[in-house]
């Protein structure tokens, strides 16, 4: 493999695919927060799932480059991670189940297979309850959150909606990063 730029509409096509994604992620944020409690499960599932269907089609797309520039299709293989792939069809395992229970503190659950991988998610359940306790303490979780609601804020001129529908100190970060971006923008003539 030649070390060459991706190609110039190749580039462009996943930084859209990437932008959709981002978008999708942020609306999956904006369905976790407590104005969003009548349509939560419905609205997040879509969105984390159009999220996920489009990153896969980024990467897709430039496996087919991959593939057409003389990729073979173990590398391939490789670097699609493979072995990580799991299919939605098949809906949520017991390691999702596990980690869920450790979310909500239930009991362990007796596994019936996978016992290493099913008590490992049940852990990092405890760990990530714990560790919702203090949401204050996370500063990359803080981060991303303002970015992409500051982000979206920005794109459709909203930037008062963020203080109806955000904790206030999410929010007051996302104003800055809209803010922020609105002024990085050259001005239209």
């Amino acid at each position: 493999m030649e070390d060459t730029p991706m190609p110039e509409p190749l580039r462009r096509a996943v930084h859209q695919l990437v932008a959709e994604a981002v978008t999708n992620c942020q609306e999956v944020l904006s369905y976790t927060e407590p104005f969003a409690a009548h349509d939560w499960q419905r609205m997040t599932l879509y969105r984390a799932t159009d999220a996920a269907d489009t990153m896969n089609m980024a990467a897709l797309l430039v496996a087919a480059y991959c593939h057409d520039t003389g990729m073979t299709e173990g590398e391939l293989e490789g670097c699609l991670q493979l072995g990580q792939q799991r299919n939605r069809a098949a809906g949520p395992r017991e390691a999702d189940r596990a980690q869920l229970a450790g979310l909500l503190g239930r009991p362990a659950p007796t596994p019936s297979s996978e016992p290493g991988v099913v008590m490992m998610r049940y852990s990092r359940g405890q760990n990530q309850a714990q560790r919702a306790q203090y949401p204050e303490d996370d500063r990359q979780k803080l981060f991303t959150e303002a970015v992409l609601h500051g982000l979206k804020a920005s794109l459709c001129d909203d930037l008062d909606a963020l203080e109806d529908h955000l904790p206030s100190h999410i929010a007051r970060m996302a104003r800055r990063v809209a803010e922020a971006l609105e002024e990085s923008q050259p001005a239209m003539t």
